[in-house]
C-alpha cells in the first residue's frame, strides 16, 4: 500500500481577478468557511467574499496602550511616593499632574509596539514555509494568476465532493496541496 501525504487543501487557479471573486463568493455561499485566496494585488471585496471579517489588532493595541499607561503611571508613583520620596517645595509625593507626560508617552510606546508585534503574531509571521509553496504553479500568484484554496480542515471538506465543486467553478487548473 502506497503512503499518501496528508492533504492541506484543494487549490484552484484562475485567470482574472473577477473570476477569483466570483469563485470565492460561490465557495463561501456553498458553505465552505475555511478558505483563502491569493492574488498579485489587492482585490476590493475579496476579503468579504471569503468570509474574513474579524480584526483583532485594535484590541491588541488597546490592551498594549492600557498596560503602557498604567505601568508608566505606577512606575512614577512608586518612584516618587514609595521608593524614594523627596519633599521638594512642599509638593505632595503623589503629584499626578507631573505624571501625565510620561504616562501618555508610555501609552503611545506600548500601543505602537503592541501594534507591530500583534500584527505579526496574528498574521502568523514570520512564516518561512507554507504548504501552498508545494504547488509548482503557485509561483504565478505574484505575477498574473489568482488562486483559491479550500482547506482540508473545513468541516464541509470531502476530497471527492470538494474537488467536484471546485471543478464546477471553471478554474484554469486544480491542484491538491500536500501538507
Amino acid at each position: 500500500m502506497a503512503h499518501r501525504d496528508p492533504i492541506y487543501g484543494i487549490m484552484a487557479e484562475f485567470d482574472s481577478a473577477q473570476a477569483l471573486l466570483d469563485a470565492a463568493k460561490k465557495t463561501h455561499q456553498a458553505g465552505y468557511k475555511k478558505i483563502d485566496a491569493y492574488s498579485p494585488f489587492p482585490i476590493e471585496g475579496l476579503a468579504e467574499e471569503i468570509g474574513f471579517h474579524h480584526d483583532e489588532v485594535p484590541l491588541v493595541v488597546l490592551i498594549g496602550g492600557l498596560i503602557g499607561g498604567i505601568s508608566g503611571y505606577l512606575m512614577q508613583y512608586w518612584m516618587s511616593a514609595v521608593d524614594y520620596p523627596l519633599n521638594i517645595g512642599g509638593k505632595p509625593y503623589h503629584s499626578w499632574p507631573a505624571f501625565i507626560v510620561i504616562t501618555f508617552e508610555m501609552t503611545i510606546l506600548f500601543a505602537g509596539i503592541s501594534a507591530v508585534f500583534g500584527m505579526l503574531a496574528l498574521n502568523g509571521l514570520p512564516m518561512p514555509y507554507h504548504p501552498v509553496f508545494n504547488v509548482p504553479r503557485f509561483s504565478s500568484a505574484s505575477k498574473d494568476r489568482f488562486f483559491l484554496i479550500v482547506f482540508s480542515s473545513d468541516k464541509k471538506y470531502d476530497p471527492a465532493e470538494t474537488r467536484k465543486f471546485m471543478e464546477g467553478l471553471n478554474p484554469r487548473s486544480l491542484s491538491e496541496v500536500p501538507s
